[in-house]
């Protein structure tokens, strides 16, 4: 179903917020921010710091992770009266490893109008600064905080080609730039903090270079890593081959095949058939 999104029909916006310099709000973001009827914000208090920094004053209802199941239900009861809503996180762009998605797929799932303006986000400028290849990339968002799930999706990300970025907090970036190393290699990385702040700094060098520089860690972390340059990992190797290799490291045959069929970018069906038949 189509969505005319500035039909004026009763809307929920997606407002982006400044991830550090205030200065980097969007004129278009302050007006809807004074035009809509109420803002749902993942923390009240923040919201109001920059309602305050720029005079304007609205109703606030907290939506946060651990009750957006339930409050999409009053975003709904404002769009039924015909009200503007609007959406922000505490920093940067909401729904993007943020609150927001509950709401949203809840009032699109309605029939209401669900209207994301651009601005800003952290892993963006991260990416632009790093120096590494910005052509193809992959945003990963959080790894597990668990150290044996965290282990697990980064030997499923080892062999991606593309550049990966992640988010990390102070209190498990040394673990997964360790974990990285261990799993991934020491590849060639990109590391930002404190994005847009007066004491903005960008780590880069390879994984053991930065881990050297990184002594008592503060403020949130963009991780920016190499994809991987080693084509031989599967570019060139049949795929029979690649298969019995994945379960030799204990993968079961159907997970082996399903993978092999990703990293060649093939229907799993045709893998199978390759396999079963070249045994």
């Amino acid at each position: 179903m189509s969505q005319k999104s500035y039909d004026k029909s009763p809307s929920l916006y997606l407002i982006p917020t400044p991830i550090g310099n205030m200065e980097d709000i969007t004129i278009r973001a302050l007006n809807i921010l004074k035009e809509v009827d109420v803002i749902f914000s993942e923390d009240t208090r923040e919201t109001l710091k920059l309602l305050k920094y720029f005079n304007i004053n609205k109703k606030l209802v907290s939506c946060h992770k651990f009750n957006e199941d339930k409050v999409y239900e009053k975003a709904l009861e404002y769009l039924k009266e015909g009200k503007m809503v609007g959406l922000v996180t505490d920093r940067g762009t909401p729904v993007i490893s943020d609150p927001g998605y509950v709401v949203s797929y809840n009032v699109i799932k309605e029939g209401f109008n669900v209207i994301g303006l651009p601005g800003p986000t952290a892993f963006v400028p991260a990416l632009i600064m790093s120096g590494l290849n910005p052509n193809q990339f992959l945003f990963y968002g959080f790894l597990d905080s668990k150290k044996s799930s965290k282990k697990k999706q980064l030997e499923e990300l080892k062999l991606n080609k593309y550049t990966i970025i992640f988010y990390e907090s102070p209190f498990r970036v040394i673990e997964t730039l360790e974990l990285i190393k261990d799993i991934m290699g020491d590849r060639n990385i990109s590391i930002s903090r404190e994005i847009s702040k007066k004491y903005e700094e960008i780590y880069r060098g390879k994984v053991t270079e930065v881990l050297k520089e990184l002594i008592e860690p503060k403020g949130e972390f963009v991780i920016v890593v190499e994809g991987n340059k080693d084509k031989e990992c599967y570019d060139d190797i049949d795929l029979v081959s690649h298969v019995k290799i994945l379960i030799k490291e204990g993968i079961n045959e159907k997970e082996a095949i399903k993978k092999v069929a990703k990293l060649h970018d093939l229907e799993k069906n045709k893998v199978y058939i390759e396999y079963h038949g070249g045994k």
